[in-house]
């Protein structure tokens, strides 16, 4: 949990108490209003916060909480890091317990106005009609805390939960003893979901989700699956509230029709061996593999509440990372939330220890990463194989169109897809179509799924464009006939390995296209996002990246989803393509010479959202990294546009400071071909990408490489600013320590020397870079041997950190360690202990 807090100088700061003693703290109970006016995490990392409407919200709950002596307070808009989908997802379960603990709860109204404390006569009609007691998300805000203050838009005291609690039962219709705090399980659950009778909320599923603390429940969140199964799925939990954890990220699709004899067959084999039992779903896109596999997934939870189920989503490293992850805590293993941890060897561990339940893994849509076989190697590649867990009561299935890879992990237990059978292929149809054909009707859905080629994508995309264009099934057939004159014809044939695009004329193509045209006469910003989205990658497309566009961009996908073009994200504010759609797209803007155009604007865009490398942005920068390589690999590789510039700088810098790298050189080699180019070798942003190409040298343990560089950076910085300029004492510094991972320590003791002396000349002989530079060459000295005069230098940093900062301060500390390592190797045993002793106070 973080916490907010003001700093001397009045600027936001956010603490994080994970893993210790929660403070006391207040909460606010707010309506969101436009996204772009709240502030963010990011708006409080960044300093960005000032010109916000939302500040108005945080000045006031600061400012109270400091009145009822509360250092610290938590706001659900800024606090939870809302790119980092296992923390959003954690705050999500753990909101109703926040608001509970609370020392102070206060409830900002903005739609009731008391300007002062003398005008309070004339509050109450709109307190009546405050939207905040009829929305979903504030009702556990209203019931949680102990102490609940409610104050107007001014700020103004009104009330608090107890002495306003007849009139806000007269409002809310909640019984006077749930206001009282009453415990919660004195009511029935039947009570409790009636409680949110009447209530709005955004998204239709939250009028579910918002119950679940005060049902104590903790179950997946699956926008798009509509309230009613919401509400089936939450009546299931409660029933088996102490079953197995399973993380499903997807509902169970009400129209699946068909794949009986596979979904059988899978279920028939599960668990049936003393070992780990492998299956691969295998055929080409749009064939309905993960629509298989996640019926499984479902129908393996709904009979048997003792096996775990974990859905992984295998289409790329990112991914596949960030599925092990959320499992990790899902199973709550130790070290679950430390960002250095291999989440997949934790699981794999997990899950072959002794755990009494069995598991089933999927793994989704398998062909973009290396499983570890010869010859499938790349840029992502991952041995997966190596992570899969080794057990009897483990089961995994894959999905794969590739029928090689299908043939090495599951070569005895293959399910092959093809098209649909016909009679299959009209339930399906109808179901979703949700209206009913008359005969004649029929007959014409007969021909048409006959050119869609029984395709169960194409299929539902036609159905979805039928349904809300209102057209006829013979029109719809006319709209494919059009599309075949233009040149939209799709192959007789389904090929098994290759994902067939806008090249291959297929049925998908086709009925993408109808649903454009149709979308572009009323809503062309909807056909605008799914051509910046074909410019990234199809997987968690941020809403964040289509709204630095346009702001209308939300609307515009909920008209794709309608469509059934992308699939929503509500949770994580994003939104998925198939892989199809965003091949055939792309294919298109390339015909038609417009890629390059669309690939810019999703570089600027990328531009604006990505956030610079420090530690706080690495969720963020981590969700956009798969974005920034798609964008990038499509073209303007040569550096030329000063937009992709610019984001290859910021990526290769955020992917240095995640230890990748060989991908951060890839991008920097780039960068400093360009910057040479065109700001000349001599340029100080030209010196700067070159001394972070040679410090990424220097962490892949190419001492060589990095010398050259860094003795270039040295020698033009030199030249150019001077031998007493900081950046020229950095260049010194980094070239000092490649000589000493080389060995040479006399190379790097000259150097050090030289930073030292003119450090203390420049700077003085208290300044931190001289005592960080009298620190480098006592390490030196140690290292070959001259003990005595690695023990000077560290009394005489350990003194003046003393003097400066305090005996306590880390960095006085870490001093008088490294001079007891030095004392300990002059044979002084005692006074090395001594001061050992001193550091562990």
């Amino acid at each position: 949990m973080r916490l907010l807090h003001l700093d001397p100088s009045d600027r936001l700061v956010l603490t994080d108490f994970r893993n210790q003693s929660i403070p006391p703290y207040a909460i606010l109970s707010h309506r969101w209003g436009d996204p772009n006016s709240e502030v963010l995490f990011g708006d409080i990392e960044s300093n960005a916060y000032h010109k916000k409407d939302g500040y108005r919200k945080i000045k006031f709950c600061a400012k109270q909480a400091a009145k009822d002596q509360l250092q610290y307070f938590w706001i659900d808009t800024c606090c939870i890091d809302k790119w980092n989908l296992l923390e959003l997802s954690s705050s999500i379960n753990s909101m109703f317990r926040w608001y509970k603990n609370a020392a102070r709860c206060y409830v900002f109204l903005s739609d009731v106005s008391v300007p002062s404390i003398h005008q309070q006569s004339d509050w109450q009609a709109s307190f009546r009609e405050s939207n905040w007691f009829h929305r979903g998300w504030t009702l556990q805000e209203l019931i949680a805390p102990i102490s609940v203050e409610l104050y107007s838009y001014e700020g103004q005291r009104i009330g608090d939960k107890s002495s306003l609690e007849q009139l806000v039962h007269e409002i809310t219709s909640l019984p006077l003893a749930v206001l009282r705090n009453c415990p919660l399980d004195q009511f029935t659950i039947t009570e409790r979901i009636q409680w949110a009778e009447n209530r709005k909320t955004t998204e239709e599923e939250d009028m579910v989700y918002c119950l679940l603390g005060i049902l104590d429940i903790s179950m997946p969140i699956s926008y798009g699956e509509g309230k009613e199964k919401a509400l089936g799925r939450l009546r299931a939990e409660i029933d088996v509230a102490n079953s197995a954890p399973s993380v499903i990220p997807f509902s169970q699709n009400d129209h699946f029709v068909g794949r009986e004899a596979q979904l059988a067959k899978l279920e028939a084999k599960l668990f049936g061996k003393k070992q780990t039992t492998t299956f691969a779903i295998v055929g080409p896109g749009g064939t309905g593999k993960s629509q298989l596999a996640l019926q499984l997934a479902h129908r393996t939870r709904q009979n048997n509440q003792n096996c775990s189920v974990f859905w992984i989503d295998a289409s790329n490293l990112d991914s596949l990372d960030q599925s092990y992850a959320e499992i990790a805590q899902k199973l709550n293993i130790p070290r679950w939330d430390d960002e250095k941890a291999s989440h997949k060897q934790l699981v794999k561990l997990h899950l072959e220890g002794r755990v009494a339940r069995q598991c089933l893994l999927i793994f989704d849509n398998t062909e973009e990463i290396s499983l570890g076989f010869p010859g499938l190697s790349g840029p992502q590649a991952v041995n997966l194989i190596s992570y899969l867990p080794q057990s009897e009561l483990c089961s995994i299935v894959f999905t794969t169109t590739n029928s090689n890879i299908a043939e090495r992990l599951a070569s005895q237990n293959l399910v092959k897809l093809q098209h649909l059978p016909p009679t299959t292929a009209q339930r399906m149809f109808e179901k979703y179509l949700d209206i009913r054909l008359s005969e004649s009707e029929q007959q014409e859905a007969k021909l048409l799924l006959q050119e869609l080629l029984y395709l169960p994508l194409a299929i539902v995309q036609a159905a979805a464009c039928i349904k809300n264009t209102g057209l006829k099934v013979p029109e719809y057939r006319s709209q494919m006939g059009k599309q075949k004159k233009d040149g939209f014809e799709h192959s007789d044939e389904v090929t098994d390995d290759k994902p067939r695009g806008y090249n291959e004329k297929n049925p998908i193509t086709t009925t993408l296209f109808i649903s454009m045209e149709m979308i572009q006469i009323k809503d062309p910003l909807a056909v605008d996002c799914l051509y910046l989205a074909a410019c990234v990658d199809s997987k968690d497309v941020p809403l964040d990246l289509v709204r630095a566009y346009s702001p209308g961009m939300d609307a515009a996908v909920q008209v794709l989803s309608k469509y059934k073009l992308v699939t929503r994200r509500p949770a994580e504010s994003a939104f998925d393509l198939h892989r199809l759609v965003h091949l055939a797209l792309r294919e298109w803007l390339q015909r038609q010479e417009k890629l390059g155009r669309w690939t810019q604007d999703a570089i600027a865009q990328l531009l604006q959202v990505f956030p610079d490398h420090g530690d706080s942005n690495r969720s963020k920068w981590r969700r956009l990294l798969q974005h920034v390589k798609c964008a990038m690999s499509y073209g303007l590789a040569d550096g030329e546009d000063v937009e992709w510039f610019n984001l290859a700088w910021k990526t290769a810098m955020a992917l240095y400071s995640d230890g990748r790298y060989n991908e951060a050189e890839e991008l920097l080699v780039q960068v400093l071909k360009t910057s040479k180019k065109k700001l000349g070798a001599d340029h100080p942003d030209t010196l700067t990408s070159m001394a972070n190409l040679a410090l990424t040298y220097q962490n892949q343990g190419r001492w060589d490489a990095a010398e050259e560089l860094f003795l270039q950076v040295m020698e033009t910085s030199k030249k150019k600013l001077g031998a007493d300029h900081p950046s020229t004492l950095t260049s010194m510094v980094n070239l000092a320590s490649t000589h000493q991972n080389q060995g040479r320590w006399d190379a790097a003791d000259w150097l050090e020397v030289q930073v030292m002396e003119t450090s203390k000349k420049k700077l003085g002989a208290d300044h931190p870079s001289t005592l960080a530079s009298m620190n480098n060459l006592a390490w030196t000295y140690q290292n070959q041997g001259r003990w005595d005069a690695a023990e000077e230098l560290f009394v005489q940093v350990m003194e003046t950190h003393k003097k400066k900062l305090g005996a306590d301060h880390p960095s006085t500390l870490a001093t008088m360690n490294n001079l007891a390592l030095a004392k300990k190797s002059l044979g002084q045993v005692m006074e090395a202990i001594k001061l050992n002793r001193e550091c562990q106070r």
